[in-house]
């Protein structure tokens, strides 16, 4: 079984709801649940060793839009949040996330070495990660206390536009140059993250935005979960141009799983074949090598295909790749190696 680090999971979201309809969130986790994607008996089948864990506030009833008769949608963004209640949200999933680990259920990493030693210890190696930075003030003051819990990833906006920057939407086919980047906020939210060593998470950012991160970072650009434009456009994939961009900085884009992202038609369909997530693997490795492509799943947030499932079939994927030529130190660099090294730099390890 080849091992997984899986770049971007929603699992948080899914307990955090567990726990506003009055149930245990923590037991959901540990017992396992037939709901969603991740829970800890899954992960162990599926050989998920851990992952980055968002926390992401909701946006309310927002619902991807139905294709037209060509096949095309858009959704509109998501209206901007208030602060207050998105940082009482974040604090509510922030608070899911160390209860699970002082159940031992998973263990909130913020080093790599503290990646392999949970994965040594057979323990669920969770990096906490926020998908939108609304719960975070101008002043960043936030930032710190979000740091302190053991927050070492960021995304600066969800696809919503906040203080801190502007988002892409849901839509198919668009371009993701859509609108403006990084709002003056941002390029200090920026700086912060890079004194800290937080790593810069560009999924859903506009490509404006994109380049204005790029202009600015120090660290290497990262697409968590996110895939080929050339080959889906919808407007949160990424162009040939970010590509290279992010190859040169010898970042990382990790494969989103979700089907919208992967077909050629951009639909909602579970019954989406592996060899499209195959395709766009192949694509990725070709244009910016083997060292630039991981895994970034999107489980508990997205429609995946049905081979998979859930964590428990994320060997599925492995088998497919493998089938294709990925063997040997290559599959591991795609299922975990990769994500390591990034991780390392972005933290400023030595």
């Amino acid at each position: 079984m080849e091992l997984v680090f899986d770049g971007h999971n929603d699992v948080l979201l899914r307990l955090w709801n567990t726990m506003r309809a009055g149930g245990d969130p923590v037991a959901e986790f540990v017992d396992g649940t037939t709901n969603g994607h991740i829970d800890g008996p899954r992960a162990r089948r599926g050989g998920l060793v851990g992952g980055i864990s968002a926390i992401y506030i909701p946006s309310g009833d927002l619902v991807v839009k139905d294709a037209d008769a060509d096949g095309h949608y858009v959704t509109p963004l998501a209206a901007p949040l208030p602060r207050q209640s998105s940082l009482d949200t974040a604090l509510e999933f922030a608070s899911i996330a160390l209860k699970l680990e002082r159940a031992g259920a998973w263990r909130i990493c913020r080093s790599t070495a503290d990646i392999r030693t949970a994965i040594a210890d057979g323990v669920f190696a969770s990096v906490l990660h926020m998908e939108g930075c609304e719960a975070i003030g101008a002043d960043l003051a936030a930032l710190d206390v979000f740091y302190a819990a053991g927050l070492r990833s960021l995304g600066p906006v969800w696809s919503r536009h906040n203080i801190f920057g502007h988002g892409v939407p849901f839509a198919y086919p668009m371009s993701p140059d859509i609108g403006p980047g990084l709002t003056d906020a941002g390029f200090e939210l920026v700086k912060a993250c890079n004194r800290l060593g937080i790593l810069i998470d560009l999924a859903h950012i506009t490509e404006k935005g994109f380049w204005d991160v790029a202009k600015t970072t120090d660290q290497p650009l990262i697409a968590s979960h996110s895939n080929v434009h050339a080959l889906t456009p919808v407007a949160r994939n990424l162009t040939d141009r970010q590509l290279d961009a992010i190859a040169e900085s010898r970042g990382l884009v990790g494969l989103n799983y979700a089907t919208t992202m992967l077909r050629a038609d951009g639909l909602e369909n579970a019954a989406t074949p592996l060899s499209d997530m195959v395709r766009h693997i192949d694509y990725l490795v070709e244009r910016m090598g083997i060292d630039c492509v991981a895994l970034g799943s999107d489980f508990d947030g997205a429609t995946i295909p049905a081979e998979i499932d859930d964590a428990a079939g994320n060997q599925a994927l492995v088998a497919a790749l493998e089938k294709a030529g990925y063997t040997g130190p290559d599959l591991a660099k795609i299922c975990r190696e990769n994500w390591l090294r990034v991780l390392g730099a972005a933290w400023h390890e030595r």
